[in-house]
């Protein structure tokens, strides 16, 4: 079979391989496992390799390298006229040759494939929206019309549509999914974290507004000057990381929030086994991977009520749903300090919940999707 991946994710050759971000690349590598080739259309980056890529393992690979492009104002949208026929046209080159057509939305280059996509009704056809489905959601109107693109029957045919939580009114083809980091062999007994020792927050992910990051920093702040024995580590790069070392400095926080930059997953999972908290104060997920791979190694989860993060927190009863009002936040987190027995409840919940979305199921769920 002939796969056919349409995606936005920057990719970087070396020595005849194709790095990525590792997340997206860990899951591809289980979807090629069922196929024969990969065909990859994606923009090429030249960075340098950082510990957060990886590469696709596949023994039969072919490129075909797209520009990237944003249509976010009037610049960007002029000079994207140039580009968008010879994109659309190296797509429908592609998904013309492809056995299977695959789509890795919502994005730019999500966007022209679900376009060109039409021109196939009868090609099998799976689209994963990695980002937030919730049709109630304030979203970029590139991303309302992939979700409308992507739900209407008439113009996508032969489609199932993956994506994060359950929702009322999703057309037949929208099917409820999940990912998964860690397999069934990973599964390990969770050692008793006691919040009578020194209280240890960890914050993953890229340092941008839309993340929250200074968010995670103020409530540990507060903890601080409640006089919680409270540390928050934060791993992760972007551009917001010089104004949050600032803030750090300027605030006396230089000994309680450290920043360990990019590290890779094993140095973050070790983090996870010794952490008690994993904060997300995200504007918007999809499925956030930080919170689920924390769960699994006995983190109580801290995050946003966005996308079907209140499902993976049981409403609250798995962890804490900020509501981003800090004085009420700290509230809900001290509840928890305070009390032992709650947080061990929570945090067993998190475990038997979160250890049940393995690399295994996902595997076979794959499968299923391919045949």
């Amino acid at each position: 079979m002939k796969f056919a991946i349409i995606t936005h994710v920057p990719h970087v050759i070396e020595q005849n391989q194709y790095f990525a971000y590792a997340p997206y690349v860990d899951e591809m590598n289980i979807w090629a496992k069922n196929v024969s080739e990969l065909v990859i259309v994606a923009p090429i980056s030249f960075t340098e390799i950082t510990p957060v890529d990886r590469s696709y393992t596949h023994p039969k690979i072919t490129f075909i390298a797209i520009s990237s492009f944003d249509i976010l104002d009037l610049k960007g949208i002029f000079r994207s006229i140039g580009k968008i026929p010879k994109i659309s046209w190296k797509i429908y080159k592609a998904l013309q040759h492809a056995d299977h057509i695959h789509l890795r939305c919502p994005g730019n280059i999500g966007l022209l494939g679900c376009l060109v996509q039409i021109l196939f009704p009868f090609k099998p056809k799976t689209a994963k929206y990695a980002g937030n489905w919730d049709p109630k959601s304030k979203q970029p109107w590139t991303y309302k019309c992939q979700q409308w693109i992507l739900s209407n029957t008439l113009l996508t045919r032969n489609m199932r549509v993956l994506v994060y939580g359950q929702w009322e009114g999703s057309s037949r083809n929208i099917k409820p999914f999940f990912t998964a980091t860690y397999a069934e062999a990973d599964k390990k007994l969770i050692n008793k974290k006691y919040l009578k020792e020194t209280i240890e927050f960890v914050f993953v992910g890229t340092l941008v507004a839309g993340k929250n990051p200074l968010y995670a920093i103020r409530l540990i702040e507060k903890l601080l000057q409640k006089g919680y024995n409270a540390i928050l580590t934060i791993y992760g790069d972007g551009i917001e990381r010089d104004k949050l070392e600032l803030y750090c400095i300027t605030n006396n926080l230089k000994s309680t929030i450290i920043f360990k930059g990019n590290q890779s997953k094993e140095t973050i999972q070790k983090v996870y086994q010794q952490s008690h908290f994993v904060i997300l104060p995200s504007d918007s997920e999809g499925w956030p991977k930080v919170i689920a791979e924390g769960m699994f190694w006995g983190c109580v989860p801290i995050a946003t009520q966005v996308s079907c993060v209140p499902y993976m927190l049981d409403n609250g009863n798995r962890g804490v749903l900020l509501t981003m009002d800090i004085e009420n936040d700290v509230v809900q987190i001290e509840s928890v300090l305070d009390n032992q027995r709650l947080y061990d409840e929570k945090q067993s919940s998190g475990v038997e919940w979160s250890q049940k979305y393995t690399t295994d199921v996902f595997e076979s769920e794959i499968k299923k999707l391919l045949l």
